[in-house]
């Protein structure tokens, strides 16, 4: 049974079928052009397999908030967790969520190219129209009521979410929203909690955006405390009530 969770922010598209694939503490929310739940599952079974196993291993490339670089033969989950974490210098576990979207997107696309795979608040999208992604902020007034209209073109990308005050993951930071867009999600979301840890008051948006136009691969980013929003690159924040998904 699907269960409503509060950052859920993909908008529920009308040419595609939504379904849940939920694994241990993974949970995602996957619209597609059919249901593809049961590869979907599988993928996920094997990345978490593959990632708890290098960490069985490894511990403190589940414990460490700086980059960790990987061991040699390491499978391509760590390979990416740990190279988007060094871009953006933080922890490789800051780049799970968008890592697990991103490897199980690339493996459903043949599948349907119309996809998108959201987890934990981290997206992978890949679309040839415009998709409408909504932005949860917290306690934040813009919370709910504004959005990304963003596009793939047909090619991947990510659009991830670190917060202070919201939802399971660390972060440092006092942002009610930090999303930043990136063609790897696994990067994207790696970046949102640099970037989010940067906003330790009101007046740090500005900083928060020049930090993510400084880090190679980024393309936007949206950053919200309380009332304030800023906003840069290659996005276009929509009013919610005036779009149709």
């Amino acid at each position: 049974m699907y269960r409503e969770r509060a950052y859920r922010r993909v908008a529920r598209a009308r040419d595609l079928i939504g379904f849940q694939v939920e694994v241990k503490e993974t949970d995602l929310w996957i619209q597609a052009q059919s249901d593809l739940y049961l590869p979907a599952r599988e993928i996920v079974i094997r990345l978490r397999d593959e990632l708890e196993s290098y960490i069985s291993y490894h511990p403190e490339f589940a414990t460490s908030l700086l980059p960790v670089s990987p061991s040699t033969f390491s499978p391509p989950i760590v390979r990416l967790m740990a190279a988007s974490s060094e871009k953006a210098n933080v922890g490789p576990m800051a780049a799970v969520a968008g890592a697990i979207a991103e490897l199980v997107g690339q493996e459903l696309v043949p599948l349907s190219p119309e996809l998108m795979v959201e987890n934990g608040g981290d997206i992978f999208l890949q679309s040839q129209r415009p998709r409408v992604v909504e932005i949860y902020a917290g306690s934040s007034p813009f919370s709910h009521r504004l959005g990304l209209k963003v596009e793939s073109r047909g090619e991947p990308l990510g659009v991830c979410t670190s917060a202070g005050r919201v939802g399971h993951s660390l972060s440092l930071g006092a942002a009610d929203a930090a999303v930043i867009l990136a063609p790897s999600p696994a990067l994207a979301d790696a970046v949102a909690t640099r970037v989010g840890n940067r906003v330790q008051r009101e007046g740090d948006v500005p900083a928060a955006l020049e930090l993510a136009k400084s880090i190679a691969g980024v393309c936007g980013a949206v950053v919200i405390v309380g009332r304030n929003l800023g906003a840069w690159g290659d996005v276009e924040v929509v009013d919610l009530g005036a779009e149709d998904p």
